[in-house]
């Protein structure tokens, strides 16, 4: 909280009562009235309802961090970034700091905060009909305060706890509270959002509103939240019960039996959305609101088709997480790995989430092999896009978007916040620290393994053997989902996976021959004071008492 924070009063409550929407959905607040006071808004069951809308805008949609098209897997070891100077790369070089900030949320979500404490604050003696419905609108401010609240935690560790609309009579220059004080504040928000929201899960709702906070999305961002408590990052002493307390979130929503996994066959319209797919189907606890985009695409399909970007390159360093079909990792002598073959015979997410050389990729009506050997049709040296790792990714882009032609085609889909892989994942692993590798933590793995079409885990896995089998499907099954930027840094292995060397594999072909040479894209720095982004320092200026995190001062 700050000086910069208080600036955002009037023009926000501008904004709100102006209306200023441009989307023609339940989070566009649109006042047909024209300019009304504030203690208008209070009174009309239809402008209540806009303004609890208005706080879901403040829920991060994450396909473009830097206005250039990239994701947050390229400040992480699973991708580069084809554009050099995309500031995404603060994150590897070693220039971030509290001078030099990137995805910088903090004023964005202490508005939003803002936002919905204004609401919690007024709705009490607001005009609801029915009346019966306010407890549920309040339980959604409560989920979505608890979200914006865990957005920052997960950033910055202990934060400011925002309980109320602070106003510009209020002193702003006080400390963070404690990371536990945060996690209890959140996990409070989450119990009170579980109790209060009626719909259980996104299809109780009617299809106007399906996006719109659940039960099931408190339970999700509850054992979220639990399982970053209980990590290494947060967790020094190993507190067991952490786990355990994570492990029993995660398993109360197993068991409200709504959300799964989606079956095999329908697992890529996850991201593919088709004339038939639904957007949010029962794998999707909780996402944004749904835009219709082509940006997606533009920014991130090969060069080759029809002007794609190709933004977000996959290392191989993630390519070689990915086992052999046999479940067996491709350094196992047994495995049958062939590094001059080396796409046969793989995990078969390899295809649906990466494209290599020689895949087929479809914009509209143009389908053709990729082709990123050197000075093929996807990997043109006079070309700045063309790919640096020799790879593309696949995951999020629908074959039915077209993009730089005359007749484009847009796709609806929102940013996936929470989904049910997760969730399993997420028990697996809170479990297996608490109690070890039992047979629920193997159900949970093998259910997300083999509606992937891959085998079981092998019986007799050590606890340690399976901690490190759940990190790596986490890093396979989520890739590019913003999960492994995150999940290293709770895990304390920046050192390991961030501080190093990024590959990518350099093809080279000759008449019909192709010859695979994996090679250093770059080496990247990383150092302890980066688990946790830097405060602005004009927002240190602005209130000494929030104190810089460790590092950056």
């Amino acid at each position: 909280m700050n000086k910069s924070y208080l600036k955002i009063y009037s023009t926000l409550l501008l904004l709100l009562l102006l209306g200023g929407a441009c989307k023609k959905d339940f989070f566009a607040p649109e006042y047909s009235e024209g300019p009304i006071s504030e203690d208008a808004i209070w009174t009309t069951d239809r402008r209540v309802r806009e303004y609890l809308n208005n706080g879901y805008t403040y829920m991060l949609s994450r396909y473009n961090i830097d206005n250039g098209g990239a994701l947050l897997a390229s400040g992480s070891d699973e991708a580069v970034n084809s554009n050099l100077n995309s500031n995404v790369n603060y994150f590897n070089n070693g220039t971030w700091g509290s001078l030099k900030t990137f995805d910088e949320q903090y004023t964005n979500l202490y508005t939003g905060l803002w936002v919905v404490n204004t609401f919690l604050q007024k709705s009490p003696t607001a005009v609801v009909y029915p009346a019966s419905d306010l407890a549920g609108l309040r339980g959604e401010a409560f989920f979505m305060r608890a979200m914006l609240h865990f957005e920052l935690f997960k950033r910055y560790g202990g934060i400011v706890l925002a309980t109320k609309p602070f106003s510009p009579a209020d002193d702003l220059n006080i400390p963070r509270n404690t990371v536990d004080e945060v996690v209890k504040h959140i996990v409070t928000d989450c119990d009170s959002a579980i109790a209060q929201i009626g719909p259980a899960w996104t299809k109780d709702w009617d299809a106007a509103n399906w996006g719109r906070a659940t039960k099931a999305a408190g339970m999700a961002l509850k054992a979220k939240v639990l399982l970053y408590y209980a990590s290494p990052l947060h967790n020094g002493t190993n507190d067991l019960t952490r786990w355990q307390d994570a492990a029993n979130a995660a398993k109360a929503l197993m068991d409200q039996n709504k959300h799964g996994l989606l079956p095999k066959a329908e697992f890529p319209s996850l991201w593919d959305y088709t004339a038939t797919a639904t957007t949010y189907n029962k794998e999707v606890i909780f996402a944004t609101s749904a835009s219709n985009t082509n940006t997606i695409e533009a920014n991130n399909a090969p060069v080759g088709f029809t002007g794609g970007l190709g933004r977000t390159n996959p290392t191989q360093d993630l390519v070689d997480a990915f086992e052999m079909a046999s479940g067996l990792p491709i350094s196992d002598p047994a495995s049958g790995y062939n590094p001059q073959n080396p796409y046969a015979a793989r995990d078969p997410r390899l295809n649906q989430f990466v494209v290599y050389n020689g895949a087929t990729f479809k914009t509209g009506s143009l389908t053709r092999a990729v082709e990123t050997f050197d000075g093929g049709l996807d990997n043109v040296p006079t070309n700045v896009n063309s790919t640096k790792s020799g790879y593309y990714m696949r995951k999020f882009l629908s074959s039915n978007a077209t993009y730089n032609v005359t007749s484009i085609t847009n796709v609806r889909r929102p940013w996936v916040l929470f989904r049910y892989a997760d969730i399993l994942l997420m028990h697996a692993e809170a479990l297996n620290e608490a109690v070890g590798a039992n047979a629920d933590v193997y159900a949970d793995m093998n259910a997300v393994r083999n509606r992937a079409g891959m085998p079981s885990l092998p019986d007799g896995l050590t606890q340690e053997q399976m901690r490190e089998r759940i990190k790596n499907e986490r890093r396979v099954e989520l890739c590019f989902e913003e999960q492994r930027f995150f999940d290293v840094r709770r895990w304390k292995e920046g050192d390991t996976y961030f501080d190093a060397a990024v590959h990518g594999m350099r093809i080279t072909k000759s008449g019909t021959t192709l010859t695979y040479t994996p090679f250093v894209i770059e080496t990247r720095v990383f150092a302890a004071k980066n688990y946790f982004y830097p405060i602005q320092q004009s927002e240190i200026n602005r209130a000494k008492k929030l104190g810089q995190n460790p590092g950056y001062e």
